[in-house]
């Protein structure tokens, strides 16, 4: 039994002299190396740390230099000409103007038998009125006073009786023409005159007498003056007319 702490000795000294050679070639007397332990295994992911704070926004930067232009595109290819589309629905016809119908202006009227005489150096009033719609004309004056301007035709037919006459056609005071026709007391006689002249508004015209006053009206004799608008010299509107086939295609 005294035989043991001795060797305890020897075998705790052969296992430091193992250790302290450890770098070298394994003794023959020590130990095989031991079999590789197991690997521990992973460990668990950990929680995701807080979101930091928003920095502040930055200031916006310097406007940077402009550019330098680009180089021009090349121009695109011309297109092919399109085909006529059908023509359109006739539009409704539009209202009517106020010049699509030209003015009118006309009157004729006769010497009133039951009137005095006319004197001369003054309007004969021919006072029985056969035609003056448009009231251009004034039968107690004898005067036509113009309203539309243009070119105007006056006649007059007068019957002479017992003695000469002599008319005149005046404008404003102005004789336009003049007309004499001797007369026979034995009977009744005619004359007859006209003239065309141009007509502003306001102007007007009248018939009147001059040294022979032998102007006569009966129930069987007349004596008639007249005047209407040859052409206006206003403008009309143009009257609505459809398109012909070039138009539309222009």
């Amino acid at each position: 039994m005294m035989l043991l702490p001795h060797f305890l000795i020897v075998l705790t000294f052969a296992t430091s002299s193992c250790q302290v050679e450890d770098n070298q070639i394994t003794h023959p007397c020590c130990g095989t190396p031991g079999i590789p332990g197991v690997p521990g295994t992973h460990g668990n992911v950990g929680t995701p740390g807080r979101d930091g704070r928003d920095g502040r926004e930055g200031a916006p930067g310097m406007s940077g230099a402009k550019g330098d232009p680009g180089e021009p595109g090349l121009s695109g290819a011309r297109g092919q000409p399109g085909s006529d589309g059908p023509p359109g629905k006739q539009g409704e016809r539009g209202d009517q103007g106020e010049c699509a119908v030209s003015p009118r202006s006309a009157f004729s009227a006769k010497l009133s038998e039951s009137r005095s005489p006319p004197m001369a150096g003054q309007p004969v009033p021919f006072g029985k009125v056969l035609a003056n719609e448009q009231g251009h004309y004034n039968p107690e004056t004898g005067r036509f006073r113009c309203a539309v301007p243009g070119l105007y035709y006056f006649s007059l037919h007068g019957t002479v009786y017992r003695g000469n006459l002599h008319l005149q056609l005046m404008k404003n005071g102005h004789s336009q023409a003049s007309f004499f026709q001797p007369g026979d007391a034995a009977k009744p006689g005619g004359l007859c005159g006209g003239a065309a002249f141009h007509l502003e508004p306001g102007d007007e015209v009248w018939v009147q007498l001059g040294d022979y006053p032998g102007l006569y009206a009966s129930s069987g004799t007349d004596s008639v003056f007249t005047g209407f608008l040859i052409y206006s010299d206003w403008e009309p509107h143009p009257v609505f007319k459809p398109l012909t086939s070039n138009e539309k295609s222009v």
